[in-house]
């Protein structure tokens, strides 16, 4: 059975998003593709996001902020939304929208709340999709 391919989307590609992609990966790599792009990438993954993933043991030091337009979101089975924007009218693909503080500028405690919060989420988005069993995405 083919994978689900699954974007996570937030402004910056630094922190929300790229936690999301982190615990997918990690914990949902039998049933998802993850990958991650932002709105109005940063220059560079915060490096908070990054402490606070490797403590969990999940590794983000080869991910790097990516454009929504360097990625076709169309291509995929499933967009995630954390940015608390909307997405271009552009974006066609399924969108779920995940409601996540920003963490940019804040303190490591406010992080660590938005990466449980993140993760507590992927983990039920990874069921979904185990669950879905034979229904798989289009186009397998």
């Amino acid at each position: 059975m083919r994978k689900w391919r699954v974007l996570f989307v937030c402004v910056g590609n630094s922190c929300r998003s790229q936690m999301a992609e982190g615990f997918a990966r990690a914990l949902g790599s039998d049933i998802l593709e993850a990958e991650s792009a932002g709105l109005a990438p940063a220059p560079a993954v915060a490096p908070l996001t990054q402490e606070v993933m490797l403590a969990r043991g999940i590794d983000l030091g080869g991910h790097f902020p990516k454009d929504l337009g360097e990625v076709d979101p169309n291509s995929y089975d499933l967009v995630v939304n954390l940015s608390g924007c909307a997405l271009p009218q552009a974006v066609r693909a399924p969108v779920r929208e995940w409601t996540v503080p920003d963490p940019v500028g804040r303190d490591d405690a406010f992080y660590e709340r938005v990466a449980s919060q993140i993760e507590e989420l992927g983990v039920g988005l990874i069921a979904e999709l185990r669950s879905a069993g034979e229904a798989a995405p289009a186009g397998s």
